[in-house]
């Protein structure tokens, strides 16, 4: 779907959708209050938001997978495998299609072993079968089926929390100040944001590859906020011949990249679009679009380290 423009602002469609939003709250509460979170052997980090749509989780994943990696960690991802078809548990392979397994867990599985579970208790006993000393959580910060020993969020600087309504009148999964409380540490990205608490808040901000200068493109993003991508295509010093925005997750067919590479052809430009979107792409069509890495560079990333570790080392005791 596309994020909704009335997630942004408050407005009459808003409003209107308060009474849902508070049902929504209603069973978020109760399914919080009847859970019993089951504790495991290995340390579980949690990487989460507070919001529907993107907000740089994959990235911060991505990231904090290095550093536990470094650590000499053995870690496996964890992820429900939004938009797959797969309940599981199963490990992620490069056989794996976004439609079977998501398109997150693909790109994940490129740097540790990923699990798919709907379960993510039978996941991380499937990951912790396998070898796993740590499980690092690919969202589930909602999820209280599992103990989290640690839990770090990704919050959009830019879009912060939208309209500040709970689902569907908007973004919000949970309120700030109940998700706030219950995090151990906050990335924001996109731009600086000063939270309310106590809660540790570290500054972080995508790298994208330089050498794209004067290079002509056509961009195209299938991602919750797709404008964000083209303004990085701006930003890499790219000349944008035009750019095509689609639902998260949106799975392509042939027909409608045939239709952008005529788009593209026509006006002397590559066709380009994010990793994401690159693993939704028919396999015939991933040597034909460009695709733009990024990397998440965060400050003060020795202190968060330094957290990550002692929040390893306590779970061992």
């Amino acid at each position: 779907m596309h994020t909704p423009e009335f997630w942004r602002e408050k407005n009459a469609v808003s409003t209107a959708l308060l009474p849902a939003s508070y049902v929504y709250a209603l069973g978020f509460f109760l399914r919080r209050a009847c859970a019993r979170p089951e504790k495991l052997p290995v340390p579980v980090i949690c990487i989460g938001n507070l919001v529907a749509g993107g907000a740089g989780k994959t990235p911060l994943a991505f990231e904090v997978g290095e550093m536990v990696k470094a650590m000499g960690r053995r870690a496996f991802f964890l992820s429900r495998g939004y938009g797959g078809s797969l309940q599981g548990p199963v490990r992620v392979s490069p056989q794996h299609s976004a439609a079977a397994v998501g398109d997150e867990p693909l790109l994940l599985a490129r740097l540790l072993p990923t699990i798919v579970a709907k379960n993510r208790v039978a996941g991380a006993k499937a990951a912790i079968a396998e070898g796993a000393e740590v499980i690092i959580m690919d969202d589930g910060f909602q999820n209280p089926t599992l103990a989290k020993d640690f839990s770090l969020l990704a919050v959009d600087g830019a879009y912060r929390f939208g309209n500040g309504h709970l689902l569907p009148a908007g973004p919000l999964r949970q309120s700030v100040a109940d998700g706030l409380k219950r995090a151990d540490a906050v990335v924001t990205l996109y731009a600086a944001l000063a939270l309310p608490g106590d809660v540790p808040v570290f500054q972080g901000r995508l790298i994208a590859p330089a050498g794209w200068e004067g290079m002509r493109v056509f961009g195209f993003a299938g991602i919750a906020h797709p404008e964000k991508f083209k303004l990085t295509l701006k930003a890499m010093g790219c000349t944008l011949a035009g750019f095509t925005p689609f639902p998260d997750h949106h799975p392509y067919a042939e027909t409608e990249l045939e239709g952008l590479w005529k788009e593209a052809k026509a006006s002397g430009a590559r066709l380009v679009t994010t990793e994401k979107d690159a693993v939704r792409l028919p396999p015939s069509w991933r040597e034909r679009v460009l695709t733009v890495p990024v990397r998440l560079e965060i400050e003060g990333k020795e202190a968060l380290r330094a957290m990550l570790r002692k929040a390893m080392g306590d779970a061992e005791r």
